[in-house]
Formats: structure tokens, C-alpha cells, sequence
């Protein structure tokens, strides 16, 4: 038995399916735990894998393969400390036949010492682990040199009976692995369930969180371990690779953290811009991409897009394109090439007029009335995606659609258009978020972004009427409500589910106008479902986090 406990605490970024790549970052962690002198590196949640890992975890090729990646990892603590760590795993030696559980399993001595298997599997939001896990049963603490460490997985301590269990059973520590997805609130929601936790039990709690992007969610690592009293003896960053050494000390039959690091957590906006530019940033990392290219209008969400991409990736990997046509006002190619300027990427002008003509002179004998209309507008859309498109072939550079949520809910995004590309970094803001961002990207530096300091979004483009400029003196309030008033609409519909009674009353509008934006975001259902994946910060965001269908004659009928 002993009396000190040093734990290194590595909140990495996996990469999903790359299992000799997590491999191998988890075998460089666990050379710095071990020059740290720490008796055991603790990796997070699905580690081997990445996280979530959906229906590939269901492909048995795939389980042998982790289970063997289990094993080359398990070799490098022959000679040096332990590895706890996160990983699916296929139980052969059930009554009832083969079971695959999310598991965490410790390494030591060169071999796999002890398995414990998540009991709880959230099925909710994001979450479908109920469809590709079998649950485990309650737990009782790993033995690690004479310690007895209870190791709940994540949704096993957002209720009490796991923790109680451990507790119940002789648990001295709870050392609780997460894949905890980011979302707006998430840090104080996480530090209540973990305090409430703590005061349950009396006992200290290692938090650790995976960090990065992965598809549509962005994982923020902000890691944290409390003292059996719920004060905080460590706290990691948030949005960064991060390895801490954590000491525990056995005082009066209980343990207490003496070394461990305390970081600054940034929260509220720059948390959210922060998300927005890791999960642009990993999406095109991770999936190979060169670069990316976007089209600059000149208006706030391009203007916005690129300086998250540039923060995400850097300006030599950014390629700004400004495709005009007659609607085209002076000032957007103004606030276009200084936005461009301003954060030190190529921006190039291709006038659009001659493909419109074209394309409007093929169609001709087809509308022998006359185009015209939201048709008209559609094709000066089409052929800008088409154009960025070809680009994005032709360079390899991915394509960074720029629709924010507001217009994404009421449709007004042109599908085959400016819905084009393969990510979308402010797909879950809305409009008013956007402007925002825009504002504090111009006052404050995040950690971690690459771009230049200082205003890279030119005032005007923050403070100008937006429009779409597909006809002429258009601006998006012809046929919108002002931008606060629309989205807090839309997030009463689709964040808070409220009835469109209450929506009007408790906004003061007309309940002719909720029920008409409520008709607008069934009525898109399908535009959103061909829709490029991007990054989701709210509870609620198109994609893993809202399912609806998409025939669908439901109309809230309270009035």
C-alpha cells in the first residue's frame, strides 16, 4: 500500500479509426508520464478508437483490430508506469454469448490487467451508445498498488447510483474518463454534476476529457480533478492538448491532491469562437484536405468564416474568391478585399455575369415567360457554388460554406448554392451570435488561433444592413424579421421546444408571425437535410443533435 499517488492526466486528441496513430500518441504521453515520474498515465474516454465511434465499432474486423492495438499499447508498460485508458471491447466469456462494451482498461506490467465496463449508456442528443454497447454491470474499484480506484465512464457519474456503488464498495478515488462533447454551458453543467458527485461520496474525483474535433462535435478537453471537500485541486485548458501530473496524498484515511496545475478556463463567447475554429481546423486536418476556399461577399458570415479558417489553418492555407454579378454594391467589393487584406489571404474577383447569361440563354426555351423571380436569384447562387466547387476540385482545397443558423432554420439558403461545401464552422449561430464573434474576434486574440491580431473583420461589414444581393436593394429584414427578434424565435422552437402561444406571448409577437416562422423551419427540413456537417456549440444544432422528419404536416395549433 502507499501513501502518494502521482497520476499524469493526458487530455489528447484522437484521431476516429487511426488506431495505430492513438497508438502511438498514447505511447508518447506515456514516455512524458513517465519522465514525470508518474505511476500511471490515464488517457480518455474511447481512446484507442476516437470518439464517438458510431456503427464502426459494430464491424468485427474493426474489434480485432482494437483489441490487438490493445495489446502493442500494453507492451510499453513493461518498464515504466501503468496506463489506464478508454476502449471498446469485445467480451468473449459471457453466458449469453459476445458482448462489446465501452470499456476502460488498465495496462501494467506489460499485459492487460483489469477490465471495468460503462454502465450507463447515454441515448440522447448526440448520444446512441444503447445502439452499438451492451451496458455493464455496477462496478467495483480496480486495486492499484494497494489503492482502491473507482473508475465510473463518463455517463456513469452524471447520476449517483455508479459513484454510490464505488463508494459503497471501498472506492478511495474516482477516476472518471469522458468524451464529453462542448457545448455553450457545458463547463458549469459539468462541475455541478461532478461536485454533486463529490459531496455524495466524500471522495476526490479526477475528471479527464478528451479534446478536438470529430465530425460535428468538438470535444474541449476541460479537464479537472476536486478534493473529497469539492474544492479544486486541478484544472486543465480548454481546446488544447494538455498532459498534468496530478499527486494525491493519503492523509486521515483519505486522499488529497498536492500537485496539480490550475489554468484559466475561458468561457461565454470566446469559448464558442474558440469551438468553432478547433472543429474547422481538425475537420480539415484530420480528413487530409490542403487547404480550404471560400467565397468572400463581403458580408459578416463569409467575413466571419474566414477568419476562423485562417485562426484554424493560417492565411497560406485560406483562398478567398469574390464572385460579383450586377447586384453586386461597391462597398461589398470594398469590405470583401479589406477583409481579405486584413487577414493576409489570396482573394481573387471572377465576375459571374456571362456563366448567369448563359445559363439564363439555355433555360430561355424552357420559360418562354421569362425567368425571373426566386428562380433568377437561384441560378446567381448555383453557379457561384459551382464555381467554388470546381475550384475545390481542381486545388484539393475543401469548400467552407458559410450559412449561419438563422437562415439555415427558415430555409433562406440556396441548396445546391451557397449551401455547397463539405464544413460549416458557424453552422450552429445564429445570426445575432454571428455579429457577436464578428465584434470580439476584433477586440480579443483566443488562445491557440493562428491569424493575425487586431480587426481583421472591417467595421462596415459589422455594421451594414445584411443582404443576399440577388436582386436589386435587397436586404434579408424585406422578408424577415429584425435578426433578435427572428432568433429568439427560432430558439424558443428548436432549442426550448416551446408551444408558439407562449413564444408570442412571452416575446410580445404576433402569433401569426411565430406560426409563420415555425411553417418556414418544417418547410427547410429538407434543404438541412442535405446539408454540409459543421460544428455543433448549442444543445440543439442540425445534425446529431435535431432529428425531425422531413414530411411532416404537424403544425403547432395553439393560439
Amino acid at each position: 500500500m502507499t501513501d502518494r499517488l502521482k497520476f499524469a492526466l493526458a487530455q489528447l486528441n484522437p484521431v476516429m479509426g487511426d488506431l495505430a496513430g492513438n497508438v502511438a500518441l498514447a505511447t508518447e504521453a506515456h514516455g512524458k508520464a513517465k519522465a514525470l515520474q508518474a505511476d500511471m498515465l490515464v488517457l480518455p474516454e474511447l481512446f484507442i478508437t476516437g470518439y464517438p465511434p458510431e456503427d464502426l465499432v459494430l464491424r468485427p474486423s474493426f474489434q480485432e483490430a482494437v483489441k490487438q492495438a490493445v495489446l502493442d499499447l500494453a507492451k510499453v508498460t513493461q518498464d515504466g508506469p501503468a496506463i489506464l485508458v478508454g476502449c471498446p471491447w469485445l467480451d468473449e466469456t459471457g453466458a449469453e454469448g459476445n458482448s462489446l462494451y465501452n470499456a476502460v482498461l488498465l495496462l501494467e506490467d506489460g499485459e492487460l490487467s483489469t477490465t471495468r465496463y460503462k454502465v450507463d449508456l447515454p441515448n440522447y442528443g448526440v448520444f446512441d451508445e444503447k445502439r452499438v454497447f451492451d451496458a455493464g454491470p455496477l462496478p467495483g474499484p480496480i486495486n492499484f498498488k494497494g489503492v482502491r480506484l473507482g473508475v465510473p465512464i463518463c455517463e456513469d457519474i452524471w447520476s449517483s447510483e455508479v459513484p454510490e456503488c464505488l463508494e459503497e464498495t471501498g472506492a478511495e478515488i474516482l477516476l472518471s474518463i469522458h468524451g464529453s462533447p462542448y457545448r455553450f454551458d457545458k463547463h458549469e453543467i459539468r462541475m455541478n454534476v461532478a461536485v454533486a458527485r463529490v459531496a455524495e461520496t466524500k471522495l476526490p474525483l479526477i475528471y479527464l476529457n478528451q479534446v478536438g474535433g470529430q465530425d460535428e462535435l468538438v470535444f474541449d478537453g476541460d479537464s479537472f480533478v476536486l478534493n473529497g471537500d469539492c474544492t479544486l485541486g486541478a484544472q486543465f485548458p480548454r481546446f488544447q492538448d494538455h498532459i498534468g501530473l496530478v499527486e494525491f496524498e493519503r492523509t486521515d484515511d483519505s486522499w488529497r491532491v498536492v500537485q496539480g496545475d490550475i489554468h484559466k478556463v475561458d468561457e461565454g463567447d470566446i469559448s464558442a469562437y474558440t469551438a468553432c475554429v478547433v472543429g474547422l481546423r481538425d475537420y480539415v486536418n484530420k480528413n487530409g484536405f490542403k487547404g480550404v476556399v471560400l467565397g468572400l461577399s463581403g458580408g459578416i458570415d463569409s467575413a466571419l468564416c474566414a477568419a476562423m479558417a485562417v485562426d484554424a489553418l493560417g492565411a497560406s492555407r485560406v483562398r478567398s474568391i469574390m464572385l460579383p454579378y450586377h447586384y453586386t454594391a461597391q462597398d461589398s467589393l470594398d469590405d470583401a478585399a479589406k477583409c481579405a487584406e486584413n487577414l493576409g489571404i489570396t482573394y481573387e474577383t471572377l465576375p459571374i455575369a456571362s456563366g448567369v447569361e448563359a445559363v439564363s440563354g439555355i433555360l430561355s426555351p424552357a420559360m418562354p415567360d421569362g425567368i425571373g423571380g426566386v428562380t433568377d436569384e437561384n441560378i446567381q447562387s448555383r453557379l457561384r457554388g459551382v464555381i467554388l466547387m470546381a475550384l475545390s476540385n481542381k486545388t484539393g482545397d475543401m469548400l467552407v460554406t458559410t450559412g449561419n443558423k438563422s437562415e439555415v432554420s427558415v430555409g433562406y439558403a440556396t441548396l445546391y448554392g451557397d449551401m455547397n461545401g463539405g464544413f460549416n464552422p458557424i453552422k450552429d449561430l445564429y445570426k445575432t451570435k454571428v455579429y457577436k464573434l464578428s465584434a470580439l474576434r476584433n477586440e480579443v486574440f483566443p488562445d491557440g488561433c493562428l491569424g493575425p491580431k487586431g480587426v481583421v473583420i472591417p467595421e462596415n461589414i459589422i455594421t451594414k444592413a445584411p443582404t443576399a444581393e440577388l436582386r436589386e436593394n435587397q436586404t434579408d429584414q424585406d422578408s424577415l424579421p429584425p435578426y433578435d427578434e427572428l432568433d429568439d424565435i427560432l430558439e424558443c422552437l428548436i432549442e426550448k421546444e416551446l408551444p408558439v402561444s407562449q413564444i408570442a406571448e412571452q416575446g410580445g409577437y404576433e402569433i401569426s408571425e411565430v406560426k409563420r416562422i415555425e411553417h418556414l423551419v418544417y418547410l427547410a427540413e429538407y434543404k438541412r437535410r442535405q446539408a454540409a456537417p459543421g460544428v455543433k456549440i448549442s444543445s440543439k444544432n442540425f445534425g446529431r443533435g435535431r432529428r425531425y422528419p422531413i414530411t411532416n404536416k404537424y403544425r403547432d395549433q395553439q393560439s
